[in-house]
This record gives C-alpha cells, structure tokens and sequence, in this order.
C-alpha cells in the first residue's frame, strides 16, 4: 500500500521539484520594491549550464531597448562584415579635380584627413586648378532616424549619421559662468573648429534657478550655428560642452580648406558634393579593424559607430546606398539566416537605439545575448562588453560598481528618459555563469524634498539589491 502510494505521488512530487527555482532563496521581488510607482520592469535570467530560464517577469513585453540594442548591430557587423572590415577614405584625381570618396567612417580625423591631403604633393600637386568633390554615395536618406528627439540633435551623442562623417562629427567647447550673478556667460571653442556658438544665458544662483524655471537651451541651425540660452547657476570650473555638427559638408569644406593652406597647397576652387564623379585613386586612409571598432561601441556606447555600421551593413547586403531603412532590414535578415534569431517581430529603427521608436522584448534580447555566449570563440565579442567597476560605461555605474559586483559583470547598458537596462553576463558567488536582460522603464521617482536627508536613487537601490541578490543565490 505505501508502495502505491508512492507510485501515484513520485510523479506530482518530481513535476513539482521541477518547476520550482534552481535557487528558491532568489526572489527579486525585494529589489522592485524599491521602484517608484508606475515603474515597468521585463527581466529575464537563465542559467549557462542548461538554457533554462531561472527568472523571467514580463519576457514578452515590448520594451524600448535603449543602447543595449548595440548588441544587436555588433552581431550582425560580426556576422556579415567580418573581421577584414575596415572604413576607407579615398583620394581620387578626374583631370584637374580631386575627389574625396567618404565612406562613413565615424572615427575619421582630421589628422587623418589632413595626412590624406598631403598626399596630393607626392603626385606633384602643389596647386589644385580644379574643384573639390566630396563623394558620399555610400549612404543616403536622412542623417538622423525616427524617433530621435529634437531637443537633443545640437549634442554629440546625436551627431549626424553621414557617409561624410569627420571628427566623429562632434566639436568640443567650454562654458564658463565664474562671473558675477547677472552677467552673461561666456563660451570657449577652440579658434580651428569651423563652428559659430553665441551665448546670451544669465548666471544665476541655483535658488534663482529653481524660482525662474531657468534652463540652459542649445539651438543650432544648418549653417553650424549655435546659440545657448537661459541660464546657468554659477560655478566655479567651466561647464564641458559637445556640439553635434549640423552640416556635414559645410564643416569638411572649412577643415580641407584649412589643411590645404597648412600643407602649403594652393586652392581657389569650390568644394562641392556629387555622389557620381569617380576618378583614379591616388591614396587611401583605411579606419581600424571591426574587431577595435565594435570594443569602442560597446564599451563607449559609441551611437555614431553603431549607425553608420548599421547604414554601411544595408549598403553592403542590398547593394544600394546605405539608410536607417534598409540598415535595420538587413540586420534582421542577417540575424535570422545566420544565428537563426527571428526579429521580425522587434521594432528597430537605427543601429544605435537612440530613437524612442525602437521596441524589443527582454527575450529577444535574451536571443542576442545566448548566442554571443555559445559562439564566443568564434565571435569574440563579449569581451566588448564593459566589466562592472572596471570598464566602459560600468566603470562607474554605482549600483555594481563595489565588492562584490565589481568585476562579476559584464554588460552592455542602455539608458533613455526613464528608461534604465542591463543585458549580459553575471558570474555568480559559486562561480556559475548567468544570462540576464533587465528592460526598467517608466522610471519616473519623485522630487526630494530639499531637507530629505542624501539617500541613492531608487533605480540605483533596485540594481545593487537585484544583483547581489543573485550573486548570493547561484
């Protein structure tokens, strides 16, 4: 009798063993709480060993991926670009014109540039009777994608996507407010750079701030001018700025008039864009290698390396000038022919997941991130991702950037309005090896009162108490 029963509880017994948690000590229920109402987490964990998930909330929830979604264009860039892939910059002669055959290359120098045009006296081209053209037909289409908010397109992390793209399309100035209170601002941007900014921002105190309303605002126009306004409390050290370039063509016109002048060669003619002039090529700058290019991608959150890789994989799969469109088609058709990860249902707008229309669930992401992990010899790509309190966009990350997170993780990061993710690889206190996918969105915690006492944000308390948690539990 005890036999049978036995018999008939084994099986329930076992299917319940089965579904419980590798570890019933984890629950990330804890960790959530510290949210602000109206927050929206998707989390997805899984264990190396079988594949299992050990977690998921939410896994098929569509969420905005942010620059976790740089994963998914440095697999495809992997995939079909390979490991020879490198940007290249061409100088060409058509009789007495010399063309400059751009090719998207987001890390193009101007002393790159520069070293290029010293080339033309090796041919024994001190004059240019000709004009100067610009080929960017590699890609075309626009230089920013949907969903790209335009309060931001005056900063770098913003800059164009253009096949003509030079000195990362990013210009560098400084801010300074160590004046007295009422007085203007005064902007520093070094004399070389090609670029107008004006500054009309009062200083204030941060009391008159906060009364006023008052912030600093950036517009720009498509003439690479700028102007900052409102105001900006005094400080003591100058405020950092980075102005995205607006014209592509306008500030590579001025740096290769400037570097022609320095190298000593003369030139009167125009400097004018034609995407069909081809000549004889007479020297080359080729960019780094994929490999180094996908480390600063990932590591840095680079938006302009992701994009124009996208834009230049469309041009390449489909044998046409390289867009948003087309970029984004042929990374999903890359994905799923050569890794078999089906993303057709995912919405992807660029390559760098700067756009808010950008939508992916955590366990398609989950997809990306397995198949970095089981084809890491060939691919070699998670050694891209930033390491917790060591590297890239982790280094300082406060939640996992102290014993004992610090350099158990590994992922790429993603940050948006609200939204705050983490997508990679844990390794946990027993040396096991986990997959994770944290979407947080609609994170929106309330204003402290100003005598509350200093206490780290809640976003910060969620990921330092979830990922302890897991750390202690596998």
């Amino acid at each position: 009798m005890a036999f049978n029963f036995m018999f008939r509880v084994f099986p329930w017994l076992l299917g319940l063993l089965l579904s419980l948690p590798v570890s019933a000590n984890f629950s990330p229920q804890p960790a959530i709480n510290q949210l602000p109402v109206g927050h929206d987490v998707a989390l997805l964990i899984t264990d190396t060993a079988t594949g299992e998930p050990l977690y998921a909330q939410r896994e098929s929830q569509l969420q905005a991926p942010a620059s976790t979604q740089k994963l998914i264009t440095a697999l495809a860039a992997k995939l079909y670009l390979g490991d020879s892939f490198r940007f290249t910059t061409d100088l060409e002669r058509n009789h007495d014109d010399i063309i400059i055959r751009f090719s998207g290359d987001p890390t193009l120098s101007r002393q790159q540039l520069a070293a290029l045009l010293t080339q033309l006296k090796k041919h024994r081209l001190s004059t240019i009777k000709g004009n100067i053209i610009l080929n960017g037909s590699v890609f075309s289409g626009y230089e920013r994608a949907p969903g790209w908010p335009w309060d931001i397109l005056g900063v770098c992390y913003s800059a164009p996507s253009s096949s003509i793209s030079l000195e990362h399309n990013c210009v560098q100035g400084a801010l300074y407010s160590n004046k007295a209170l009422g007085q203007l601002t005064r902007v520093n941007v070094p004399a070389h750079q090609p670029i107008k900014v004006a500054s009309d921002a009062v200083i204030v105190s941060k009391e008159q701030q906060k009364a006023r309303y008052c912030d600093l605002t950036l517009t720009a126009d498509s003439s690479n001018n700028y102007q900052l306004s409102g105001c900006l409390p005094k400080r003591d050290q100058p405020l950092p700025l980075n102005f995205a370039v607006q014209n592509t063509i306008d500030y590579t016109e001025a740096v290769i008039r400037s570097e022609l002048k320095r190298a000593g060669i003369r030139f009167d003619g125009k400097v004018v864009r034609d995407d069909k002039t081809h000549g004889k090529r007479i020297a080359r700058h080729t960019s780094e290698p994929l490999d180094e290019l996908l480390d600063i991608m990932v590591k840095e959150s680079d938006n302009l390396i992701a994009d124009n890789l996208a834009k230049t994989i469309g041009h390449n799969y489909f044998k046409q000038p390289g867009t948003f469109n087309n970029g984004v088609a042929a990374i999903k058709a890359i994905l799923k022919d050569q890794a078999g990860i089906d993303l057709t249902k995912a919405v992807l707008v660029d390559g760098s997941g700067l756009s808010r229309n950008n939508r992916l669930t955590v366990s398609q992401m989950m997809e990306v991130v397995t198949y970095l992990y089981q084809h890491d010899k060939t691919l070699e790509l998670l050694k891209t991702l930033p390491v917790s309190g060591q590297s890239g966009t982790l280094r300082y990350r406060q939640s996992i950037r102290h014993q004992p997170l610090q350099g158990n993780i590994a992922a790429k990061s993603g940050s948006l309005f609200g939204t705050y993710n983490l997508a990679g690889i844990m390794t946990a206190k027993s040396g096991k090896k986990l997959l994770f996918v944290q979407f947080t969105t609609n994170y929106h915690p309330e204003e402290p009162a100003e005598d509350a006492p200093k206490v780290a944000p809640p976003i910060e308390r969620f990921e330092r108490e979830l990922y302890r948690k897991l750390y202690e539990s596998f």
